[in-house]
């Protein structure tokens, strides 16, 4: 599972507008309405159910809300980087500014997992977080993203 098989350059947002959490969310899940054909909230309400379980910023500033939807025939992923890091709750208490959002078919599995492991690797990274804090395009962050080198970094 590579980054390149659920992101596209489409689906990459350098500036996004969001003064909080549940606007951040509502925003992505905007996009990625337009990205999958399912309704905007529809997939709201499944990235709100997930936070409901525990908080997706994982740190550092960086956030990975995810969630399974029934009429979701594939993986889908959509990165934004936001103009002002937000309040999200995160594990180190940290505002989010990097958020990689990730829907996954009911039916994925193993295949959620292997995606949401791999998007966490490259996350990780915080000299890759760096560049894509400074990138000055979409198409320079996906490069970023779903480079050879870049999402086998560990």
């Amino acid at each position: 599972m590579e980054i390149g098989d659920i992101l596209t350059e489409k689906s990459v947002v350098t500036a996004l507008k969001a003064t909080s959490k549940k606007q951040a969310l509502e925003e992505l899940a905007h996009r990625a309405a337009e990205g999958t054909g399912l309704r905007e909230r529809e997939i709201f309400d499944v990235l709100l159910e997930r936070e409901r379980l525990g908080t997706t910023g994982v740190g550092s500033g960086i956030a990975i809300p995810h969630g399974k939807l029934p009429d979701l025939d594939r993986l889908y992923g959509c990165f934004a980087r936001l103009e002002e890091p937000v309040e999200f709750d995160a594990v180190d208490s940290q505002p989010v500014d990097l958020i990689f959002l990730l829907l996954a078919p009911e039916s994925a599995g193993a295949d959620h997992l292997k995606a949401l492991a791999r998007i966490s690797r490259v996350l990780r990274n915080t000299v890759s977080c760096d560049k894509l804090r400074h990138a000055a395009s979409a198409s320079a962050i996906y490069n970023l993203l779903t480079s050879d080198t870049q999402s086998r970094a560990a």
